[in-house]
């Protein structure tokens, strides 16, 4: 069953053309990744969807439902959650309090009962922790619960900001360059945890990734842009060795044919 669906779309920002009549579908429980050279229009398609941008052309739906009638902030109430390619979090605020952060979408209670701390606010907190601690261990940050984000890795961070989105409960996550800056064994931790995300949790995940080992080892299909066009769609191998892509990056490095994270054993955060 398809989850999303975009429909000619097409982004112009004055003269540039950065998304240029692209339509693709993600189904329901598959990892999508979207690939292609700096400037090839994937953080674009992205914000489109997160409503960040509204699209000059076309449609996107999530199961059926018109995102483009939706303002950004209903995007989270819908079952979309997000990473950033750079990283937004309250640097001043520990690992937990950020990720309590994704629950607000599943906030029920009023200011009045939230300032006496009574009856349906207390239990509504306490499920919005357990639900919190449930993230915490699945992601193995428990060493890092009460400590500031502003005083840890850049590693642990990446992974303190898929813990918010995973807080929210989305039913479609989208995963802007997740092993971006991240190490080898930060990386193949990574892949582990998309693949779990998708098993485990059941949850869609969209992603957009430079590193084609991460990209060959947990996506079920990829799509190949430039110039804000799909050059190509299908498995990993199959856009890797497509010609129109291999054109697109000739002399380029941001493509590694047959890349391969080496996934051998989870470990730690950081």
């Amino acid at each position: 069953m398809t989850l999303l669906k975009i429909e000619n779309a097409t982004m112009r920002f004055g003269g540039v053309v950065a998304v240029d009549n692209v339509s693709l579908h993600v189904d329901q429980g598959e990892v999508f990744a979207l690939v292609g050279p700096n400037g090839a229009g994937k953080s674009t398609v992205f914000n489109l969807i997160s409503r960040f941008y509204t699209p000059t052309e076309g449609a996107i739906t999530l199961e059926g439902e018109d995102l483009l009638a939706h303002p950004a902030h209903d995007i989270a109430k819908l079952g979309i959650a997000r990473t950033f390619q750079n990283i937004e979090l309250f640097e001043n605020a520990t690992v937990l309090q950020n990720l309590l952060v994704g629950r607000h979408r599943h906030k029920r209670t009023n200011l009045l009962s939230e300032m006496t701390f009574l009856g349906n606010a207390r239990s509504e907190e306490k499920r919005h922790r357990q639900a919190v601690e449930e993230v915490i261990d699945f992601l193995d940050l428990q060493a890092y619960r009460d400590k500031l984000i502003a005083g840890l890795p850049y590693g642990v961070r990446k992974v303190v900001e898929l813990g918010r989105a995973l807080a929210t409960e989305p039913r479609l996550l989208l995963l802007d360059e997740p092993a971006s800056g991240l190490s080898v064994e930060e990386t193949q931790d990574m892949a582990f945890w998309i693949e779990d995300i998708q098993k485990q949790m059941g949850i869609t995940v969209l992603m957009v990734e430079h590193d084609m080992g991460l990209v060959s080892a947990v996506s079920d299909r990829v799509m190949a842009l430039s110039d804000g066009k799909e050059l190509a769609t299908g498995t990993s191998r199959e856009v890797q060795s497509h010609p129109a892509v291999i054109e697109a990056y000739l002399g380029t490095s941001g493509i590694q044919k047959g890349g391969d994270t080496g996934k051998k054993k989870k470990g730690k955060a950081a």
